[in-house]
């Protein structure tokens, strides 16, 4: 059978407790124990977690306090993100022998459209098996994988066999396997829609198939669209080497909570001079500020303005955060303050909405 959309070979390669896994790498003695990177001060939040932390309930974004709560004989180390860019670029030298088609999401993952690539080879699984053994043979470290024919269920599957293992859905699978899937493991669905979906009965992707695009998109608005295609295995999203960012932002987090504004004002003065020096070096304006606030119960919130004009100076960027700040009283003590700029220069006009197409099943080599 065929699909009537162009068919590719997407793998997400995505690497093992990166920041953690280089630390253990790097000193032999933190090899199998519970480690974390960062979150070692009073205010510190956790980076990373080895897989051994991980056990006791550490992960990503925990205060440290807490992680050390859940694990009494963890083992903190400051993080070294120079270390972290640089083993980055030998796994990205790896790509680029398979492939141009490579699109980083961050330091430690990516996603690389192999359906045309350098060494000729038909079959993505065994590029992801070849990749992953010359990143450990590279750097040491190992890294998991997903293959299938877009980037959302490579992504999904890259987690399915980790750590040091890959997935493949190959396209007469993808309807199976997206109906089994716990809704939790859709990527893109967080907590708190997961508990949203449970309330409405849906706890499967077969669950979540059975809902009509008009449920969907009156219980989940922009993303019921979404939700409705993922399922079907439709996603139409190219690997794009160059990613435009659709933000530009500068935080800090307090030694001690802050409970006035005024006491706020400098912060915030030395947040947007942050802001400007990275909007200055990649030559970027925006029209949206977003002033974040994380308070002292760990609460977020966000206040936004978008102006008529682009601004990148720290002055405007200043005075638009002062005057988010005074927009309403303070819930709580404030732990943390950022400011973010979107609606930037950088975006293009928005194509045409695309026919969504209906998938059917094909015997596909992958």
């Amino acid at each position: 059978m065929d699909f009537d959309f162009p068919l590719r070979k997407i793998i997400h390669v995505d690497m093992d407790a990166f920041y953690a896994s280089v630390e253990q790498h790097d000193n032999p003695e933190l090899k199998g124990k519970p480690l974390a990177v960062g979150g070692g001060s009073k205010r510190g939040v956790v980076s990373a977690a080895s897989y051994e932390a991980r056990k006791y309930g550490v992960r990503s974004a925990m205060a440290g306090s807490i992680a050390l709560r859940n694990c009494p004989h963890l083992i903190f180390v400051k993080p070294r993100f120079d270390r972290y860019k640089e083993v980055s670029l030998q796994i990205r030298e790896i790509f680029y022998e398979y492939t141009d088609l490579v699109e980083p999401l961050s330091l430690d993952e990516a996603y690389l459209d192999v359906t045309e690539n350098k060494k000729g080879n038909p079959s993505a699984t065994l590029i992801a098996k070849e990749i992953r053994q010359k990143i450990f043979d590279k750097t040491g470290l190992t890294a998991s994988a997903g293959i299938s024919i877009n980037k959302f269920i490579a992504k999904v599957a890259s987690d399915y066999n980790k750590p040091n293992g890959q997935k493949t859905v190959n396209p007469e699978e993808v309807i199976d396997f997206l109906e089994r899937l716990d809704i939790r493991k859709f990527y893109g669905v967080g907590k708190v829609t997961a508990e949203k979906m449970y309330r409405l009965g849906i706890f499967t992707g077969k669950d979540l198939k059975e809902k009509s695009l008009e449920f969907l998109d009156k219980h989940f608005g922009k993303s019921g669209g979404h939700y409705y295609h993922v399922v079907r295995g439709i996603h139409n999203s190219e690997v794009k080497p160059h990613r435009t960012p659709k933000s530009v932002g500068a935080e800090r987090t307090f030694s001690e909570n802050l409970s006035s504004e005024i006491f706020m004002l400098e912060k915030l003065d030395n947040i947007a001079h942050e802001l400007e020096r990275r909007l200055q070096k990649s030559k970027i304006a925006g029209k949206t500020v977003t002033l974040k606030i994380k308070y002292s119960d760990f609460t977020l919130q966000t206040r936004s303005k978008t102006l008529p004009y682009f601004i990148s100076s720290k002055d405007l960027i200043l005075e638009t955060a002062k005057e988010l700040l005074y927009q309403s009283s303070l819930e709580n003590s404030v732990r943390l303050l950022g400011i973010s700029l979107a609606n930037l220069n950088t975006e293009k006009e928005k194509d045409e909405p695309k026919k969504e197409s209906v998938l059917v099943q094909l015997r596909f080599d992958f």
